[in-house]
């Protein structure tokens, strides 16, 4: 993501925009392009300061950055426990969501850093872009994200056929139940999709937004000056969107899975009931008929 601080070299007849990452070497077959290389970087880094926060965490609580990370981290595992019906259900599923939060948000506001965008570059191409600005990299964790989800409702409703049998209301022998059931099993295989394109849309439209008003204050002062001052408040504003879009999809991938897993639940427990179980006034009025 471009930032404000960087070095405005925009050209005269606009501002710089790659909306596709840029290939910056080879090694044998693969192409690496910027976010592959930033993404590497920041990942790295993300390891090694979660690790270091983690064993800094004590009963006690302590201010600054690791008091901020277990905040989120308490607030992330109540947003998967409170979404199962059974919490303990949700409780196995926390590292995951909590993984993927702090991987999407971090990835997010490491496009804000100093120096991403078209500051640095090899070859005459931006060598730094923000992971999640890459179509190719959100598409990989809707995939992943959606892959877990699907594995684990499945073991969680008992097999495939319960999962599949969640997407009918009725009988899928009746012809409307059918057709409801089917758009529905359409609309669930989308969700990957949907999930990417969300997250890479508003990063991307961040990154220009940016370079846009950091291009206009090239044009209000000469030597760039104001690109900083007119960039500021939109790279300010990303900080919340890149946090945002982090809880957005995140809360969304938890719900796709504790709706199936309480759906299915819910259909069990009805078809288990039994006469003992019958509520007395039940049983009261089918005596008196």
């Amino acid at each position: 993501m471009f930032n404000s601080l960087r070095f405005f070299a925009s050209e005269a007849d606009g501002p710089v925009v790659h909306v596709a990452p840029n290939h910056i070497f080879t090694i044998g077959s693969l192409q690496v392009t910027n976010s592959m290389l930033y993404g590497l970087i920041i990942s790295l880094l993300m390891v090694v300061g979660l690790i270091y926060l983690a064993r800094k965490v004590t009963v006690r609580p302590k201010g600054g950055v690791v008091q901020f990370v277990e905040a989120m981290v308490t607030f992330v595992s109540d947003l998967v426990e409170g979404a199962f019906d059974n919490k303990s259900v949700g409780r196995k599923y926390v590292p995951f969501f909590v993984t993927l939060f702090f991987f999407i948000l971090i990835h997010n506001w490491s496009g804000l850093i100093p120096g991403v965008g078209e500051a640095i570059q090899l070859n005459g191409e931006p060598l730094l872009r923000a992971m999640t600005a890459d179509l190719n990299t959100t598409l990989a964790i809707g995939l992943i994200a959606m892959g877990v989800v699907y594995v684990a409702a499945i073991r969680e409703v008992g097999g495939i056929g319960k999962y599949i049998r969640h997407f009918f209301i009725g009988s899928p022998l009746n012809p409307l139940y059918l057709v409801i059931g089917l758009i529905e099993m359409i609309t669930d295989l989308t969700r990957a999709l949907s999930l990417a394109l969300r997250l890479f849309l508003n990063m991307t439209i961040g990154e220009i937004v940016i370079a846009v008003f950091a291009y206009l204050g090239t044009l209000l002062a000469p030597a760039s000056v104001l690109a900083p001052i007119t960039a500021l408040p939109f790279t300010l504003l990303e900080l919340g969107v890149g946090a945002l879009q982090a809880y957005i999809f995140v809360i969304l991938a938890v719900n796709y899975l504790a709706i199936t897993v309480n759906s299915a639940h819910s259909h069990a427990s009805a078809a288990d009931l039994t006469e003992d179980e019958t509520p007395e006034t039940i049983k009261a009025i089918a005596a008196k008929a």
